[in-house]
């Protein structure tokens, strides 16, 4: 069938072989990459939308989360090790189901990566206008800091942000080693203070009722706190520039995946425990949805008489602990989060233009959105495509909404590795596998039931925005891709030359170290 052009898995690694990237990356530098990328607005923000769904019982949601994570990670694992390309889930999807569901599913890693880019625009915002506001004594008002869904008129800070972020994307900013490794040190230190000051205050009675809205509300929070774990598969991105990826790959997803879970089972308890995570309900007493606007005017009423709730604030983890006496601390857990997250956003940018480009050079997409500026070498039109669509869904959606539609493009890309990963070992069982997921036939359907079931609890409108984007993403394929992409026409490889772009590298033991003529491909 036409729907199953494949692009094998002999023409991508040979295509890697000839345009390969250097290879400087260890496990431990794989596993910084994947702490950097994994720890950002989800443990900053989004404590705060777990917490209104689940109530103390978020800690259970950051497990069933970590698990999904987990068992997705071991797939992607096998995957890595046998591709060990750039590309992801849509160069595996590519290789083992063919061009129409790689096509689906580098269409739901546009729709992972851009709208997590505006999330994490969103929750810089929410930090930066609490330090403005607790160490200047600067207010933004509140209609020009929050988008309509959240009370307000427009997210400014969020707007300057991605506009921000989309500049050094077009001049071609580039991140060291040191600095990705200095930038990760802060979060842990910062997230490590925060255990030490909160967990000696903790106050069992806080924890109870531990379960306010039932099991249902604790799979609902592991639903959106999924998103803070959604970063690992930056990890797999690097396979292509790792030493030893057989064993490096692996060792770097399982590892901070783990590292993440542990700090996130220990916030999320001094935050529960030192001043109380139950959710706020309706006159009805049922529970109000977070990102609504019933929500948004109950606690700006809190407000009005001087309280917070941590299901109200916009940075959870400084609120806590200026609630418990340590107001520099979290001023300086806001600063943290403030330095820290436009690098999240640039890395969620950066994985959204090159997914875009990459289509494009395999004929997918117009050729236009893969011409490169003649003096920065970038994919200058793609990044001011994706830019503007960023910067609006940052200006006028809550954070909640943003990570909710950006995990249902997630869950779909996760399902498809788990699921490639089973069709191969069936189709092609003698190639080798240098690291194999243990217990294929248990891991596998595992990843694919957990993922259905996350993207079953998520809100409604999350799950009918990823059908919507699916639709168009089908339109343009059937008007465009159909016809011109290279597999069909027989053109299996990139072509090479100045269509290659320098990459921005969140790893490397140099910046300097790769040719402004090679890419991630």
């Amino acid at each position: 069938m036409i729907f199953w052009r494949v692009k094998s898995l002999d023409a991508i690694l040979a295509t890697a072989k000839k345009k390969s990237l250097h290879r400087s990356l260890g496990a431990w530098q794989l596993t910084l990459l994947g702490v950097g990328a994994i720890i950002g607005t989800g443990i900053f923000v989004l404590t705060a939308e777990a917490a209104q769904k689940a109530g103390p019982g978020m800690m259970l949601s950051f497990v069933i989360a970590s698990l999904v994570c987990i068992v997705a990670a071991l797939c992607y694992s096998e995957l890595s090790s046998m591709v060990p390309v750039s590309g992801s889930a849509y160069t595996y999807s590519y290789a083992v189901l063919g061009e129409f569901v790689a096509w689906l599913v580098g269409w739901a890693l546009m729709l992972e990566y851009s709208v997590a880019a505006s999330a994490v625009a969103v929750g810089w915002s929410g930090y930066f206008v609490g330090l403005l506001d607790n160490s200047l004594g600067i207010k933004i008002p509140f209609a020009l800091a929050n988008g309509p869904f959240a009370g307000g008129i427009i997210n400014l800070p969020a707007i300057f942000i991605c506009i921000f972020v989309v500049g050094l994307l077009v001049v071609g900013t580039r991140e060291s080693a040191a600095f990705n490794a200095v930038l990760v040190a802060i979060k842990i230190a910062a997230l490590t203070l925060f255990i030490v000051l909160t967990l000696p205050v903790a106050n069992i009675d806080n924890f109870q009722p531990f379960l306010p809205l039932g099991e249902a509300g604790v799979i609902a929070a592991a639903s959106s706190i999924f998103f803070a774990y959604v970063g690992f598969d930056a990890v797999s991105t690097a396979a292509e520039e790792t030493k030893d990826p057989h064993r490096n790959v692996p060792i770097g997803l399982i590892a901070s995946l783990g590292i993440c879970t542990f700090f996130y089972l220990l916030i999320s308890a001094g935050a529960i425990g030192s001043i109380g995570a139950q959710p706020l309900l309706d006159s009805t007493g049922k529970n109000l949805i977070p990102g609504s606007l019933a929500l948004a005017e109950q606690c700006q009423s809190l407000a009005a008489i001087g309280q917070q709730p941590l299901v109200c604030s916009r940075e959870a983890l400084a609120l806590v602990l200026r609630e418990i006496g340590w107001e520099k601390f979290g001023n300086l857990l806001g600063l943290t989060a403030f330095l820290a997250l436009p690098s999240v956003v640039l890395m969620m940018l950066y994985g959204q233009t090159r997914i875009f480009f990459v289509m494009s050079r395999d004929g997918l997409l117009p050729e236009i959105l893969s011409r490169i500026h003649a003096r920065f070498k970038t994919p200058h039109i793609v990044t001011y495509v994706t830019g503007v669509g960023v910067t609006i869904a940052a200006a006028f959606f809550p954070v909640g909404k943003l990570a909710d539609i950006s995990n249902s493009g997630t869950l779909f890309a996760f399902m498809i590795v788990a699921l490639s990963v089973m069709i191969l070992r069936i189709k092609d069982k003698h190639r080798a596998r240098p690291f194999r997921t243990p217990a294929i036939w248990l891991i596998g359907p595992l990843a694919v039931v957990g993922c259905i079931t996350l993207f079953l609890f998520l809100p409604n409108d999350a799950k009918l925005v990823f059908p919507i984007w699916s639709g168009i993403g089908l339109i343009f394929y059937f008007l465009y891709g159909y016809r011109k992409s290279h597999v069909a026409r027989g053109i299996d490889t990139p072509s090479g030359g100045e269509d290659m772009i320098a990459p921005i590298r969140p790893l490397a033991d140099s910046a300097q170290d790769i040719p402004p003529s090679k890419d991630r491909n």
